[in-house]
């Protein structure tokens, strides 16, 4: 294989050496995640840009959440010097940080080393007080109780957040994604579009990029009209269903619509709507290479010019300037929606529902 070599850091600079703190049911996919790129990195350049050490507080084995047991190199205590400490947290993390992982943590902050995490690994890093006043990602599942719990973090549901030398991820490949782009800070941005082509990873996301956060996990399952009528706007986003009918379809007058969104959503339906339909948007014009009248015809706006009038109003930018620093033509497969919650199959009356739409013209939601 042809080595890659970037000439954006001196060929003799040290290897950065990253540690990475194994929590009792660590989530694996993370981990790999975070250290797979560096692996890639390596190889392409063909030297030793990074190296990496796995940690437990003991020395000794660790499972991950899936059941598979890892022998560490070290315990954190016996561990080489490092420039970078990764705690990698998963299941349970509240019961898996201790005050030894705290007082180690605090140590290496006070030793200026760069500190990150991914999955739930933020909680440990907020537990020792080290990030308060940055912004951090977690996984959503542990979002709202890191809220409550760390109330001088700022908490994000991006996928992962760069702050200065602190650097948060959620869990799955998200890890991925923020290393990815540490690479990029470190040594060009080729040499990270190198590795994501060798791992056929079509889009390399960024800290603009949000968790899906299920919508039940929001509102718990004392809502279900809620989230069947969010599902309807969901499955409808390129011909939108009129509020009142929507009202009509789950047996809620229109004004308790407004009031079920109001108090557990902060926003009125149709700017629930509308958001959705512009996320939409916002994955088309970066995925593919659709034109923005497209675009704007298949997320159910009326014109182009109220298309990139919503569009800047949400986004802070119009369509045509979120293309420029997209390679679109090589990103034609598209992710997924990240919608509020993820649907079933139609079925039902919802399939027939939408059968029906497409017999008729529906209004465009109004902003």
């Amino acid at each position: 294989m042809t080595s890659f070599n970037s000439g954006a850091q001196p060929q003799n600079r040290a290897p950065q050496s990253i540690g990475f703190l194994l929590l009792d049911n660590f989530t694996l996919i993370s981990l790999a995640s975070a250290v797979e790129p560096l692996r890639m990195a390596n190889q392409l350049s063909g030297r030793e840009l990074y190296r990496w050490t796995t940690l437990t507080a003991d020395g000794g084995q660790v499972w991950a959440s899936d059941g598979l047991q890892i022998t560490p190199d070290a315990a954190m205590q016996k561990a080489p010097p490092m420039d970078t400490i990764i705690v990698c947290g998963g299941v349970g993390i509240q019961r898996t940080v201790t005050r030894e992982h705290v007082s180690w943590l605090q140590s290496q902050a006070r030793q200026s080393k760069r500190l990150g995490a991914v999955c739930t690994g933020s909680w440990a890093l907020a537990c020792a007080g080290l990030l308060d006043g940055f912004d951090c990602s977690v996984h959503w599942e542990c979002l709202a109780s890191m809220q409550e719990a760390f109330p001088r973090v700022a908490m994000s549901t991006r996928l992962f957040t760069l702050d200065r030398n602190r650097f948060t991820s959620s869990g799955g490949t998200a890890p991925l994604d923020m290393m990815l782009h540490l690479i990029s800070r470190d040594h060009g941005r080729e040499l990270s579009a190198a590795i994501s082509e060798m791992f056929v990873y079509e889009r390399i996301r960024n800290e603009q990029d949000h968790q899906r956060v299920p919508l039940k996990h929001m509102l718990g399952t004392n809502q279900p009209k809620l989230q069947e009528i969010v599902a309807l706007m969901e499955a409808n986003l390129e011909e939108p269903i009129d509020l009142d009918e929507l009202a009509v379809y789950v047996a809620v007058s229109r004004r308790q619509l407004e009031r079920l969104f109001q108090k557990y959503l902060h926003c009125s339906p149709s700017r629930y709507y509308l958001k959705l339909r512009l996320i939409r948007a916002r994955q088309l014009l970066k995925q593919t290479p659709m034109s923005i009248i497209e675009v704007a015809s298949v997320c159910g706006f009326v014109s182009t010019p109220h298309f990139s009038k919503c569009y800047r109003e949400y986004f802070g930018i119009p369509p045509r300037d979120e293309r420029v620093g997209s390679n679109t033509t090589q990103q034609v497969a598209m992710m997924p929606i990240p919608q509020a919650m993820v649907l079933a199959p139609l079925s039902g009356p919802l399939s027939a529902l939408s059968q029906a739409r497409n017999e008729s013209t529906f209004a465009s939601v109004r902003l």
